[in-house]
């Protein structure tokens, strides 16, 4: 599933808006996954990447959109 993900996801990128709000990832096309998954995605290719600490560790979502968006976002 991780190397699925990171073939569809490869070469993250990250759009803020500009008010404070949490970059999204873009452009790709993470309709199939949960809100935290996306969330934790958009956190770790954020730069600089943040993770809150308390939801990765109980959130599994979040967690593992984290860690995938980590591999993808920062394995370049």
């Amino acid at each position: 599933m991780i190397t699925a993900a990171a073939v569809l996801l490869s070469g993250c990128e990250t759009m803020g808006s500009g008010s404070g709000s949490p970059p999204r990832a873009a452009p790709y096309n993470l309709s199939g996954y949960s809100a935290g998954f996306k969330e934790g995605y958009a956190d770790a290719c954020a730069k600089p990447a943040r993770r809150n600490a308390e939801r990765f560790k109980s959130d599994a979502d979040y967690s593992m959109g984290w860690n995938d968006g980590q591999s993808v976002c920062r394995g370049r």
